[in-house]
């Protein structure tokens, strides 16, 4: 591989899987870091420029061995959200490693849970990191021995904050029920309320960003935020999807309660109330450094975004609905 190597730590999740795609459409080769040998060699087993190695992240000499070699970390590793004590650990851990074998930068790809509850319509990177939810102390932990490791000159360190995504492969995001609600002509179930002013980043868009940020002297000693394609509305964002599918916009909300009630039997609906806050009370970005630093941050506008996710969405159906001619049609 090149001198300027990169490993993506968390490869198989949907950020992960952009990341590489841009590193793709630059000709740049990469290391895809994760636990399932068999879902990497799925997602990239094609790709001649990558190379699969697998980790333990209970195991140090594990780490140690997929660092080994690399100039550049891109740390997406996520966790189940109700095991959110695991990000600081496994921080500390893949810093350990990654300074013992001379990595020289990671960039960590965070979210806006450290800020807490937001004291201004748009929220900067000035604004105070005043958590207040468990997740968000953990994630800022996470964010603290990253930080503290650049600052004492041990390794190169940035932080991306995302707010909340959307596209294809997104099946976790708040949206994905609605798309695939609207491709069945089916009433979507969302978490509320929907009139709240909200953000979104298109999946595909994120990709660009990291290796930009990645390879920016700048960036690092720094966190960043990205912030959406504008503000919407959960509610508008439905309408669209519907609208593009289709169909008349059916929906129905979940408010607090029901989410809480919906968590006696699903962890994650469990482990979601405590978040709630951000639906009533959401952080909207200003990522007006991040456009100053890099120059340019595209953005796919909504109504695109909403198109390529559908399209994506109803191949994927047919491809399973007919396998035989989806492999004739590649």
């Amino acid at each position: 591989m090149d001198t300027d190597t990169v490993a993506l730590f968390g490869a198989s999740g949907v950020i992960g899987q952009n990341v590489a795609r841009a590193l793709q459409a630059q000709g740049r080769g990469y290391r895809v870091v994760g636990r399932s040998l068999e879902g990497l060699r799925r997602e990239y087993g094609a790709d001649p420029r990558a190379e699969i190695v697998t980790w333990n992240p209970e195991d140090p000499a594990s780490i140690r061995v997929a660092a080994r070699g690399m100039r550049t970390l891109i740390y997406m590793v996520g966790v189940n959200y109700w095991q959110f004590h695991l990000h600081p650990l496994l921080m500390k851990r893949t810093l350990d490693a990654a300074i013992a074998e001379g990595v020289e930068r990671v960039v960590l790809i965070g979210t806006v849970y450290p800020y807490g509850l937001p004291r201004t319509e748009r929220v900067t990177e000035e604004h105070p990191r005043e958590p207040n939810t468990y997740k968000g102390r953990m994630r800022k932990e996470q964010e603290d021995l990253l930080l503290a490791a650049d600052k004492a000159g041990s390794i190169k360190g940035t932080i991306l904050r995302l707010p909340d995504f959307y596209g294809p492969g997104t099946e976790r995001s708040f949206l994905y029920r609605a798309f695939d609600a609207a491709l069945k002509g089916k009433r979507a179930a969302l978490v509320g309320p929907l009139d709240v002013p909200h953000e979104f980043v298109f999946v595909k868009d994120v990709g660009p960003v990291v290796t930009a940020l990645m390879d920016e002297p700048r960036a690092y000693g720094h966190f960043w935020n990205l912030a959406g394609a504008g503000v919407t509305t959960q509610r508008q964002m439905v309408k669209d999807i519907y609208a593009q599918a289709g169909q008349p916009p059916r929906m129905m909300t979940m408010g607090k309660g029901l989410v809480r009630l919906a968590g006696l039997f699903d962890p994650f609906m469990r482990e979601l109330v405590e978040m709630y806050y951000l639906l009533t009370n959401p952080v909207v970005m200003d990522d007006s450094a991040l456009q100053q630093l890099l120059g340019t941050v595209h953005k796919t506008p909504y109504a695109e975004g909403i198109r390529q996710t559908l399209a994506e969405l109803r191949a994927q159906r047919q491809a399973k609905a007919d396998p035989a001619r989806a492999a004739t049609a590649t």
